[in-house]
């Protein structure tokens, strides 16, 4: 086995997995089908496996090509991390480069753009890669630069801030109300649709406990995408939990049951401390720090 395997062939591969084909790796990657094939070669050659067999739905990874995609994926993130961090280097003064920040989607499409772009108008030259998913990216690994995480980080290579706790609390849309009465007990919420999760995490094994007898076997309409949970309660299908500092902003929305039926969620925003002397990621952070300190804020208004 040669220790001289060029990327670009692990590159080639993770395209391979996938799109499930040349043809479709090609397309993701901007080279030719060709040239995915001699890559493809190249490798199973240099390290001696067979990566892929053919079959009637395209190419099938093999045991082996599965057990190495987590170690090309690592790569792939190393190399992406490289390039932001060259991206971001020169002496003008000027902050510029590209900061990859992960969020879970509520937070990416409803509470974190408006402090993108007024980060992105103070620091034109700054590229800004938003990643939602409500898995914890990998800092340690590079998969993102900056995260904003519902759960304190553990590992002492981060540098942590705690911007206080986003409250959940029930609501519907007033007309929903109107139709159907304003439930005024937690037992009450039994003759209403309610909108909830699908499939529980264990964060939301431990929430049951305060959702006074909400469960899964209990709500009207499921799902595990909390934008969609939110988008249900803003049509006026149902009663739902919503971040209460969101649901302000909307006159449509009434908050039930306060005192009875509420949610902290501690809210980090953390980043490696390899990264604290980088212009691009300090600024970022501290954008991050100041909006959601703001944002917790206006639950208390």
């Amino acid at each position: 086995m040669t220790s001289t395997i060029g990327w670009e062939l692990y590159r080639t591969f993770l395209g391979v997995l996938d799109e499930g084909s040349l043809s479709g790796a090609a397309r993701g990657l901007g080279i030719t089908q060709p040239t995915v094939g001699r890559h493809v070669a190249a490798l199973e050659q240099a390290l001696g496996v067979v990566l892929f067999t053919r079959s009637q739905t395209g190419l099938l990874p093999t045991e082996a090509a599965q057990s190495l995609r987590p170690y090309a994926e690592a790569m792939q993130s190393t190399a992406a991390a490289l390039e932001r961090a060259a991206g971001g280097q020169g002496g003008d003064g000027i902050v510029k480069g590209t900061v990859r920040i992960s969020c879970s989607d509520v937070m990416g499409v409803e509470v974190l753009p408006t402090i993108l772009a007024e980060l992105h108008e103070a620091h034109p030259q700054l590229k800004i890669e938003l990643v939602l998913t409500d898995k914890l990216q990998d800092l340690l690994r590079r998969e993102a630069d900056i995260a904003v995480r519902m759960v304190q980080p553990k590992q002492e290579q981060l540098i942590a801030r705690h911007v206080g706790s986003i409250e959940l609390g029930l609501h519907a849309r007033r007309d929903y109300l109107e139709r159907h009465g304003t439930p005024r007990r937690p037992e009450e919420l039994a003759a209403h649709a309610t909108i909830g999760y699908d499939q529980p995490s264990a964060w939301l094994r431990q929430a049951e406990k305060a959702l006074q007898g909400m469960r899964r076997e209990t709500f009207t309409l499921r799902s595990d995408s909390n934008l969609a949970q939110l988008a249900l309660i803003r049509a006026g299908a149902g009663i739902g939990m919503c971040q209460v500092p969101l649901a302000r902003r909307d006159g449509s929305l009434v908050r039930l049951l306060p005192k009875l039926i509420a949610l902290p969620l501690p809210t980090w925003v953390t980043m490696h401390e390899d990264l604290r002397s980088s212009p691009r990621c300090r600024v970022a952070f501290d954008a991050l720090v100041a909006g959601l300190l703001a944002y917790v804020g206006t639950q208390r208004q």
